[in-house]
């Protein structure tokens, strides 16, 4: 089986060489069973990311570096790295070290063990785990998950991890709008509606070990509030209310 890990990175030059020692020891576990392939996406850093990036595997041939001019949000640069990526399955991740790399073959085998097509991390599942992550971040994530649990799954219990594992059929049929921070919950959503089995990996979310996160609570916040408000027009009143909705907020 191919495997792609696509790991979006904007202004991270404080953590690549910590995420590049990371990923040479992950590289050399996943090769062993399965042709892995990295897809990082330099989403516009207007520091020297790319360059450091390309310098620490520049003698690996399994990893490549994709750039945008400018930065474009996460979403563009998840969208980026699925239409690159090549694999069977393919992992997004964060680059912070939020979810450690090397818990993807546990994240890989709780997926082949429930023959789901989409496996995401789940720190708010009862047998997750949150550490050293701000109330500030914990109240909005945790509470975002809450509402999209009443809105379209109560047995899914955490929708806005990065960390999540999907196979080739999900990523070629949903299609996602959200160029930013909503991205993640978006195609989970639609994935849900479009009868993908999904399944949770309880872990722990860390809090970040380097650099600064680039995410806006309040424009997140406005993200998830437009999306949630489309999702609970769709329930009163069908798929053509929600379409009307999404054109004119488009």
């Amino acid at each position: 089986m191919k495997l792609s890990l696509v790991i979006p990175a904007y202004n991270e030059s404080e953590g690549v060489h910590q995420t590049a020692q990371a990923m040479r020891g992950l590289l050399e576990q996943l090769s062993k069973t399965h042709d892995v392939e990295v897809v990082f996406v330099n989403d516009g850093s207007k520091d020297n990311t790319a360059a450091l990036l390309q310098d620490e595997f520049k003698d690996d041939s399994r990893v490549r570096i994709v750039s945008h001019e400018v930065n474009r949000g996460l979403g563009a640069a998840i969208r980026t790295g699925l239409s690159q990526a090549k694999g069977d399955v393919i992992i997004t991740t964060d680059f912070d070290g939020t979810y450690p790399l090397d818990t993807i073959p546990q994240m890989l085998a709780r997926m082949a063990a429930d023959d789901c097509d989409i496996c995401s991390a789940s720190p708010y599942h009862p047998n997750g785990h949150v550490e050293g992550v701000p109330d500030y971040r914990l109240i909005f994530s945790f509470g975002a998950s809450l509402l999209y649990r009443i809105l379209v799954s109560w047995r899914i219990h955490t929708w806005t991890a990065l960390y999540r594992a999907y196979r080739r059929r999900v990523v070629e049929s949903i299609t996602f709008e959200s160029n930013d921070f909503l991205a993640g919950t978006e195609i989970l959503v639609k994935a849900i509606q479009a009868g993908f089995r999904v399944t949770e990996f309880p872990t722990t979310l860390h809090v970040r070990t380097f650099g600064q996160s680039s995410i806006k609570i309040a424009r997140v916040t406005r993200s998830h509030l437009k999306f949630q408000w489309r999702l609970l027009l769709q329930s009163l009143f069908g798929k053509s209310a929600f379409s009307e909705v999404a054109e004119r907020s488009s």
